[in-house]
């Protein structure tokens, strides 16, 4: 009887050993951090990516692997995008991505090269709040939506100063309006109102074509506002859903 209640007890032991050790085991949450632009009136505006870092909801700070590098957003835009950062991480809550630039930072306009003083960035990073929950096993990937054409800043007598305007976009639950208006060439805003009053806007490329990202569901109007002598056109009722581009053809400026 003795003996039965010894190999009792090292069984218990055992089982409380197994579910010690399954608690410490940690979850894996794949995550990929990847760059788009909407257009802006430059020849180049190029960042020095020098790292990204993402803050869990309860502090906890992880460094992802990083391709640094200098970027030109306007290679970025109407769709395009490029991986920035990935990693695995063990939280599944994310509140925060730190985004940190480098000093090699550049802006080309009339093919001349200005630099762009970033002195937030260079000191702390841009803090970008997010506020997500990850499944585990599934890769979860955000977008930065770096928006060029606000986030440059001239202060006069050929400097300029960048401030970043970065929008997060969450692809599995946003969707897209793309277009296109003619005569190609023509600079105008293209903006997307849901009918909460929400608003996005973006700027049409040198073809003509534009995307406007991470839009929540819902029933949206486009306004186009081109440049003299051409006038305003809006087009209503255009359905998005998540994960999908609603086309909306070409729009005729008069």
């Amino acid at each position: 009887m003795k003996k039965m209640k010894i190999i009792l007890s090292f069984i218990m032991l055992g089982l409380l050993i197994n579910s010690c050790n399954s608690d410490d085991t940690k979850s894996s949450y794949p995550y990929a951090v990847r760059l788009t632009d909407a257009p802006g009136p430059y020849d180049e505006v190029n960042v020095d990516i020098q790292g990204v870092e993402i803050t869990g909801e309860g502090g906890e700070t992880v460094s992802l692997n990083v391709k640094k590098g200098i970027y030109n957003l306007l290679d970025f835009s109407n769709g395009v995008d490029t991986l920035i950062a990935t990693d695995s991480l063990e939280v599944s809550k994310v509140g925060q991505i730190r985004l940190i630039l480098g000093t090699n930072n550049t802006v080309v306009l009339n093919n001349v090269s200005y630099p762009l003083s970033t002195p937030s960035a260079e000191q702390s990073g841009l803090k970008l709040q997010v506020h997500q929950t990850l499944q585990q096993g599934i890769l979860y990937s955000v977008l930065l939506d770096f928006d060029a054409n606000k986030s440059i800043v001239s202060t006069g007598n050929g400097t300029y100063k960048l401030k970043p305007v970065i929008r997060t976009i969450e692809t599995a639950i946003s969707g897209s309006i793309k277009g296109k208006i003619t005569p190609i060439g023509t600079m105008a805003v293209v903006e997307a109102t849901s009918a909460t009053a929400l608003s996005y806007s973006t700027n049409v490329n040198e073809n003509g074509e534009f995307l406007v990202m991470g839009l929540p569901p819902g029933t949206y109007s486009i306004t186009i506002t081109p440049a003299l002598p051409f006038v305003a056109a809006t087009k209503t009722d255009i359905i998005v859903t998540a994960g999908a581009t609603a086309d909306i053809g070409t729009i005729i400026l008069l």
